[in-house]
C-alpha cells in the first residue's frame, strides 16, 4: 500500500556518513525534510545535494533538518560529502529496506532496460513523526524551493 499524508511514517535504522547509528526517532520535535535519492556523485544527486546544502541554514532557521538516504555505503557518502562540501546528512540503506518501507523503490526503465533503482522522492515529517507532504518522482531544478515552499505552508496551518 502506497504512503499517504498523514500516516505515521516508517521507522529506520541506518548508519550516516560517520558511520553512526541514526533512526527515525532521532529526528523527532522538528520537520524532516527526507530525500531519497539513487547514486552518490552523479550528476543530478549532486545537484540535488548541493542545492540542499547551499540553503541549508533557511531550512535550518526554519527548524528542520535534511536527511538524504541511497543505496549508497558510508564510505561513498563520506567521498562524496567531502568532495562536494556538503553539510547535509546522508544515511546509508545498502540493503534498501527503508527505500522499500517507503515505497520508493521502484522497476525502472532507461535506454530499454528494465532495473530497479530508487524513485528520487522527498517526504517532509512533521515533529510527530507523520508524513506531512510527498514530492514523487522529483525533478532536481527547482526542487528545494518546491520543499521550502511547503514546509513554511505547513508551519503556518
Amino acid at each position: 500500500m502506497p504512503l499517504h499524508i498523514g500516516d505515521v511514517a516508517p521507522d529506520f535504522e541506518l548508519y550516516n556518513q560517520e558511520n553512526q547509528t541514526k533512526s527515525a526517532r532521532d529526528y523527532r520535535g522538528k520537520y524532516l525534510i527526507l530525500y531519497f535519492y539513487p547514486k552518490d556523485s552523479t550528476p543530478g544527486c549532486t545537484r540535488e545535494a548541493c542545492d540542499f546544502t547551499a540553503n541549508f541554514s533557511t531550512f535550518k532557521n526554519a527548524g528542520a533538518t535534511i536527511v538524504g538516504i541511497s543505496p549508497d555505503s558510508v564510505k561513498s557518502h563520506q567521498k562524496f560529502i567531502m568532495n562536494e562540501a556538503l553539510a547535509i546528512e546522508l544515511l546509508s540503506d545498502t540493503e534498501k529496506t527503508v527505500a522499500k518501507a517507503y515505497m520508493v523503490w521502484k522497476r525502472k526503465k532507461m535506454a530499454g532496460k528494465t532495473y530497479m533503482g530508487i524513485e528520487r522522492t522527498t517526504f517532509i515529517i512533521d515533529p510527530n513523526g507523520k508524513i506531512a507532504a510527498i514530492f514523487p518522482q522529483v525533478k532536481v531544478d527547482g526542487h528545494w524551493e518546491e520543499v521550502l515552499t511547503s514546509l513554511n505552508h505547513l508551519q503556518k496551518s
